[in-house]
């Protein structure tokens, strides 16, 4: 008798210190995240659109929408603070354009980020499949757009309407507006932002992703903060998410300029279709 009460208190013993405990504690839906978030930032760094990959993620592993996107949000943030560094003589040559972008930013961000939280959840569980779809016809549609700018530009001399002396009030009262989408979803938004300051003037591809990335950045940064302090974050995939993401931009920003441009936008769009139909697939199962 005294031994099997022995028996029956060892593993009971080891339940209460937390060695069996932790073993059914395992989170087993943190590879699938950090997989994807791995496959994200690969796609970031090579073409964009790694949103389509992450925050369907979020969703699978049982997230609900606004938590998966606001935690999507704050895990892909860091890299998108870290590009500022990248474009920083751009920045410092045009510094007050800069400056009224990132207003831009931190305005049309917070009006999106508080949109979104006070979103009922399955309201924005059935825009979730729309959202995916106006992103990706936004990728599909950048090249042609593009080049129609280009044409457009081409036919009169135009000159680059930037910092010297003119005003640019037009174009951050439009990069704030995309940045209350960004700050509510956010897909595709860079290159609407491009593609306004294309139209503004600018030819240079690096000045137009400078000003770009410091907008975006301000926008989904005070995104960040206002999700973090709203609770709806939910850390422990988003710490693993932010570190693979990382690992994967960095290790395909090696090899991005030996793939095919046309191959990479092709293949964000059929992504982004693709999660876009299984989306509103599921959500009339």
């Amino acid at each position: 008798m005294h031994w099997i009460t022995v028996l029956t208190w060892v593993p009971a013993s080891w339940t209460s210190f937390g060695s069996i405990r932790s073993i059914h504690s395992i989170d087993w839906r943190l590879p699938w995240v950090i997989v994807a978030s791995f496959l994200a930032g690969s796609l970031n760094a090579v073409a964009g659109g790694g949103s389509f990959l992450s925050f369907p993620a979020m969703l699978g592993v049982g997230l609900g929408p606004i938590q998966a996107n606001a935690t999507n949000t704050v895990a892909l943030w860091p890299g998108q603070l870290t590009s500022i560094a990248g474009y920083r003589d751009e920045v410092r040559k045009h510094r007050t354009l800069a400056t009224k972008m990132a207003l831009a930013g931190l305005f049309g961000g917070s009006i999106g980020a508080i949109i979104l939280l006070n979103t009922p959840a399955q309201t924005f569980l059935n825009m979730v499949p729309w959202l995916l779809l106006f992103a990706a016809l936004i990728f599909a549609l950048s090249g042609p757009a593009m080049k129609l700018i280009q044409r457009m530009k081409g036919g009169a001399d135009v000159e680059p309407n930037r910092e010297s002396g003119r005003k640019h009030w037009l174009l951050v009262f439009a990069t704030t507006v995309v940045c209350v989408y960004l700050g509510y979803f956010g897909a595709g938004a860079g290159f609407l932002i491009i593609s306004l300051l294309s139209l503004f003037g600018f030819e240079d591809l690096n000045e137009m992703n400078a000003m770009k990335v410091v907008s975006t950045t301000m926008a989904n940064g005070v995104a960040c903060i206002l999700f973090a302090f709203s609770g709806k974050v939910e850390w422990r995939f988003c710490l693993a998410a932010m570190v693979t993401c990382a690992v994967g931009g960095y290790l395909s920003a090696r090899v991005s300029q030996r793939l095919n441009p046309r191959f990479l936008r092709a293949l964000v769009v059929f992504v982004g279709l693709g999660m876009a139909a299984y989306f509103f697939w599921k959500n009339h199962a």
